[in-house]
């Protein structure tokens, strides 16, 4: 996979999981530090994307591939 393809999964799978999680926890977060809340943050969104999303990604991606080399 080029590094092109990799960067486009990584921010597909970081940008909407980071604006759920800052619309849910914005609340919450407004009584915390604003120097605690990146590390608060990518602590819950990291995980998620690196064993949650980004394997999904690359799956859907491996079998759009597949796809479309058997269609050429």
């Amino acid at each position: 996979m080029s590094r092109h393809h990799q960067a486009l999964m990584v921010w597909i799978a970081v940008l909407p999981t980071l604006t759920v999680v800052q619309l849910v926890l914005g609340g919450l977060l407004e009584a915390v530090p604003p120097y605690l809340r990146p590390p608060i943050v990518a602590t819950l969104v990291v995980p998620i994307v690196v064993y949650g999303l980004l394997p999904r990604l690359q799956r859907l991606r491996a079998r759009l591939f597949k796809k479309r080399a058997a269609g050429e």
